[in-house]
């Protein structure tokens, strides 16, 4: 198992309009994640900068390959969507450890 920094920008159907939480289809792509989350396949994530609603999303990944990494996101409603996939990185982590899987 390996670590993947993936980061996520705004995809065609980010409404400029409205904030990170209020975009078309918030609570399923929460359910989503949570459960990505539970499965220990996200360990953490959350917007960039100073403004939620303004920079990228960065989620740390446990997967065996950057292709895992990439496709454990497939079925969530705003891939592609809301949220287009910028990168996926292998992060070789030398200090601390992960938090464990919920």
């Amino acid at each position: 198992m390996a670590y993947f920094v993936v980061t996520f920008g705004r995809g065609p159907r980010w409404s400029p309009d409205c904030p990170r939480r209020a975009q078309d289809g918030w609570d399923e792509h929460a359910a989503f994640m949570d459960g990505l989350v539970r499965r220990g396949v996200v360990l953490l994530g959350g917007p960039l900068g100073d403004d939620v609603d303004e920079g990228p999303a960065l989620v740390l990944v446990a997967a065996d390959d950057a292709r895992a990494a990439a496709s454990a996101f497939r079925g969530d409603p705003w891939h592609g969507t809301v949220l287009v996939t910028e990168r996926v990185t292998r992060w070789t982590l030398w200090l601390g450890e992960p938090p464990a899987p919920a």
